[in-house]
This record gives C-alpha cells, structure tokens and sequence, in this order.
C-alpha cells in the first residue's frame, strides 16, 4: 500500500534552501560546493577550520555554538569563539604529547562538550578520529582500537575502568588515555585533560591538510568477522556542508537538535561536523530518551531544524502520558529522519503530532553524508527515502539469479521503472569512503561497472522517487515471491496494535521460506492468540496471503543496533539457532 503524497506548502515564511529541485539538479557543481567554504589560508581543506576557525574569526565569534543540556539539569553553552579557543587548546595538548598528523585519536565518551572539543581539536592537527559510542562493551572497543592501530584514547575514569581496563592489555598502539574528569596514577600514559588543556595557549596553526587527507574512520558492524573500517577524507566537510543546506534546510538562525550520538556517522556527520560548518547552535543532550523531556527541549530551547531517527519517533508514538501538542512546538519548521526506512504513518504522525512531515533520507557510513532524501519544497511520498541530492547520480541495477550485479561490456545493467534492484550511486561526490582500513578488496569489491553497490535493494517509480525494500541478504524469497521485509513491517504498523515490527524468512520444506514477523505492542494491547490471529488476517488484507505473515511472535524487545534498527539478521540467527555474529552494535537490553 502506498499513502497519498503529502503536499508541500504553498507558501512559506522563508523560502527553503532548495525551492526548484530540477534546477538544483541542472545547476549544481561540487565545484561551486567548495567555494561557499573558505579553505585554509595557505591552501588545503581541514574540517575544523570550516567548522570552527572560520566563523570565530569573523562575526560569529560570540554567536552560540552549543547548548548542552546535562542529565542532571545542568547547562552550558560555547560561542564559537570559546570553540576555537578550546580546540586549539586540545590541538596543542596533542602536539604536546608527541601525537602526529595521521596518528589515530579514538574518543569513548557520552554526548558531552568535551567529545566536540577532542574531535575538532584532533581535526586541527591533522590527527584521524574514530569515534566509539559509549555503551560498547570491552571486546568491541579493543576490536577497533585495535584495527584503528589507535595512539590516542579519550573517555573518562569511570568508562575506562569498565569498558577498557579489562582489554588494555591487547592494546599495543595505545599510548596516551585523556581522561575528562582526572586521571587515574596506576594507568599507563594517563593525563587529565583538564590540566593538558590548561597549559596550553588558546590559538593554534592549522598545518597544511590536503583535501585527499584521512580524517575520519567510522567502523561498521558486519554479519561476521571485524568490524570494517570506513575511511573519510577532510573533503567530506564539502559533502557535509551541502546535504545539511539541502537535505535538513539548514541555516546559520538555526537552533539544531541532531538526536544521534557522535559515537555514530550520523552524529559525526550531522551532530558535529555539519551544523558547525554552517554556523548554527546545536543542542546536545546527555540524557537518554524520554519522550517528555524530549518535547520540552524542542519546546524550551525554540528547536527549529531535529534530526532523528525512525525508532525515537515510533517510541515517542507509543508515548500515551505526553503528546506534543501539549507543547509550545512553533519554532520548529522542518524534521528529517534517518537509520532505517521511516514508516509511512510515521509522517502522518509527525503532521498530526508536530504540525509537520517527518522527511526521510537515505546515506550510510559508506557514502559519509546524505544521498537521497524528502526535500522541504517538494511532496512527501510517505515510504519513500525520496529523490537524489543535487550532485549525486543514483540508480537500481539489476541482479542475476546469484544475487550478483549484472555487467555486460564492462557496464551495470540498469533496472526499469518499477523493477526491483540493487541501489547504486555514481562514484565521485566528496564524502564517499576512500577505503575499508586494511581490506583493499573488500573495497573493491563495492565498485561495479562504473558504479558504488550500497547492498540495499529498492525500487525507482516513474517520477524518480526511491522506494527501499530491503537489505541484499534481508529479502525473502517465499513461493517464486520476493518480499521486502519493510513493506510487510510497514503494513503490520497500519494496526493500532503494532508499535514496531521486525521481519524474517523462516525456512519452509514447500515454499522455501515463509514470513514471519516479530510484533511490539503499543501500550494497552495484551499478545494474546487472538490478537495474532487478527494480525495474520490484517496482514493479508493488506498484502495479499502470498507476502502476509504466516507466524506472528509478540516480542516487547526487539533486538536493534544503538543507531536503531532492527537487527533482522540477529532475529533469524535466534529463530534458527545460528551463530548471532559481532553483537558490538546491539542495543542494551535487546
């Protein structure tokens, strides 16, 4: 089933950034992306000179950059300028330490300033971060310690004593641990950076950093084996600057909540990165989610631009004891959603709940930024992931029977309207990986005739929106029929029962696979047989019996990665008695 389109608005208070997307697509240069950026003074490209540098040193130096909001109720704000100040500072404190351009500075440490500080201070100097989140457990962490070959650890006592101390021992390149709150005197290259910062001076010279530069290495989680590490150049600021112009209509008036942790590319990318590069004031916040204290933040700090993911909003959906009509919500203008494809009734719910659409997009930590998306001048398709970013070329290619690209003279086959196919992009745009750390093959094998294979499957309509229907290895093939399992989770969450649902193909001797489909609850529903009988029956009044579910389970705790999808694969390997694979990524509790 698919919604009727939700119109854009006929007039606006101001404009958006992109009012003419055909236009946009005609005109637009990564050229002329790079030119709204200043570059270093002498030449080169570094990320937390557009980020920071260039706006302390002209009329932005006292504007707000962060508001952060502490769990405890405390507050704290930077302008730009205490910014700079503070990154030349943890630049300095690096350099003190005998750190390099190209060394690795891992950062494990909850949504606090200090992580801002250590991420753009390292960026200064030229050093490569690698951001971990805070709730890894030990393996995890030395896993990509590691593979990272990481010299340099920022956290604090109470996270290096439980998630480091027991794998210090592997860690061989590690040489110096910052802690942000004293250091401990029986660890081994412990400083308190505090007293680092402290001692030293507040301004700081950018060393020459080329474009092609190492800048980032965000490790994603696979199926088996390591993690792999996705590695992104200083150019990406580039990318970055854009798609927050373009894709989340930001601008330099705006007060910008960004819901993902920076231990993740989302809160790398559009948490730190991106919003500072446009001169914005971001709101942090260390606390864990709470759907009251999350629309008193949008209504007290006058939010204008949120970014969050599809799991928050469905948890804020379930939410019975608050809604957002009870708050003052009239600065927020535009919402974007990322992490996994956003349901359709999701952004109905954001026009009846927050008086706007929810706009979904679509990247990975592959292509560092936003590739496809709902643009704020542009009709909503409830479902779709939207249309491609200027600059960026997409398409479905075809597969063979092996689940293989088909290249015929050196060139992918393309898919038709309407047919379904691998996503792929053009290679070229400024944030694209630049390699997997140590796997050149691994990389290579991503490329296929003249085009980037993203491993998601989806389909194109007539008008050029992007429809997902799966991951490669997610989709089912029961009876002859290929079923995406987000159509089926899509209409299962139609039922005012279902607060989220997660989908499988469970092996059949008849038909090969069957669906079968595992069921949260909203608040007030019991899992009860004959609630499942009613859900097998929506199912296929809605998709027809060949894709409906043929095996409900009522689960109240899906298991979902901390940037919060639902890990289908984690759900077969449980149903079937497999190994589950590198855990690294899942969600506490699930």
């Amino acid at each position: 089933m698919r919604w009727e389109p939700i119109r854009k608005p006929k007039t606006w208070a101001v404009p958006p950034n992109l009012v003419d997307y055909a236009e946009a697509r005609r005109s637009f240069t990564w050229d002329a992306a790079r030119n709204t950026l200043d570059g270093l003074p002498a030449g080169g490209l570094n990320i937390a000179y557009e980020a920071v540098t260039r706006h302390a040193a002209g009329d932005r130096r006292d504007h707000r950059a962060l508001i952060w909001l502490g769990k405890d109720s405390s507050r704290r704000e930077l302008t730009y300028g205490e910014l700079e100040e503070q990154t030349n500072r943890m630049a300095g404190a690096l350099a003190s330490l005998g750190v390099r351009p190209g060394d690795t500075v891992f950062t494990l440490l909850g949504r606090v300033p200090e992580l801002h500080v250590a991420m753009l201070g390292a960026l200064k100097l030229g050093a490569v971060v690698s951001p971990l989140f805070s709730a890894f457990g030990p393996e995890p962490i030395r896993q990509r310690v590691e593979l990272g070959h990481g010299r340099v650890l920022v956290t604090s006592k109470a996270l290096y004593k439980r998630k480091v101390a027991p794998v210090r021992e592997a860690l061989s390149t590690l040489e110096f641990v910052l802690m942000i709150d004293g250091a401990e005197p029986a660890v081994a290259g412990a400083h308190e950076l505090r007293s680092l910062l402290a001692g030293q001076p507040p301004t700081f010279a950018i060393p020459p950093t080329a474009p092609d530069q190492l800048a980032l290495l965000h490790f994603t989680s696979g199926t088996t084996g390591t993690p792999k590490g996705a590695m992104h150049v200083h150019e990406a600021v580039v990318a970055h600057n854009a798609t927050a112009r373009l894709a989340l209509d930001l601008r330099p008036d705006d007060v910008y909540w960004c819901t993902a942790d920076p231990g993740w590319v989302t809160g790398t990318s559009y948490g730190v990165i991106a919003p500072l590069t446009i001169g914005a004031t971001l709101v942090v916040d260390e606390a864990e989610f709470d759907a009251t204290r999350w629309y008193e933040t949008l209504a007290r700090e006058r939010v204008t631009v949120w970014y969050t993911a599809p799991t928050a909003v469905r948890m804020m959906m379930r939410s019975v004891e608050v809604s957002g009509l009870e708050h003052d919500l009239a600065a927020l203008r535009f919402v974007a959603s990322v992490g996994e494809p956003l349901n359709p009734e999701a952004v109905q719910w954001g026009v009846d709940t927050l008086g706007l659409p929810i706009h979904d997009n679509w990247w990975q930590t592959e292509t560092g930024g936003i590739m496809i998306a709902n643009f704020a001048a542009s009709d909503i398709r409830p479902g779709s992931m939207g249309r491609p970013l200027p600059g960026i070329d997409a398409t479905i290619l075809l597969h063979d029977e092996q689940g293989e690209v088909i290249v015929r003279d050196g060139r992918a086959v393309e898919a038709d309207v309407g047919e379904e196919g691998e996503l792929a992009l053009r290679p070229g745009w400024p944030s694209m990986f630049r390699g997997y750390l140590g796997e050149d093959e691994r990389y290579r094998k991503c490329f296929k005739g003249g085009w980037y294979c993203s491993g998601d499957l989806a389909t194109r309509d007539a008008d050029g929106w992007f429809w997902f229907v799966g991951r490669g290895d997610d989709v089912i093939k029961s009876a002859g029929h290929l079923i995406g399992p987000f159509e089926v989770e899509s209409a299962l969450m139609e039922h005012p029962a279902v607060a989220e649902a997660g989908v499988i193909g469970k092996p059949d001797p008849i038909a090969g696979a069957i669906v079968k489909a595992f069921v949260a609850l909203r608040a007030g529903y019991e899992p009860t047989d004959e609630l499942r009988l009613e859900l097998i029956g929506f199912g296929r009044k809605h998709l027809g019996a060949a894709v409906a579910p043929k095996e409900i389970e009522f689960n109240q705790n899906l298991p979902k990665t901390r940037s919060g999808k639902i890990m289908r694969r984690l759900l077969r390997a449980r149903e079937l008695g497999l190994p589950e694979g590198d855990l690294s990524t899942l969600e506490s509790g699930s």
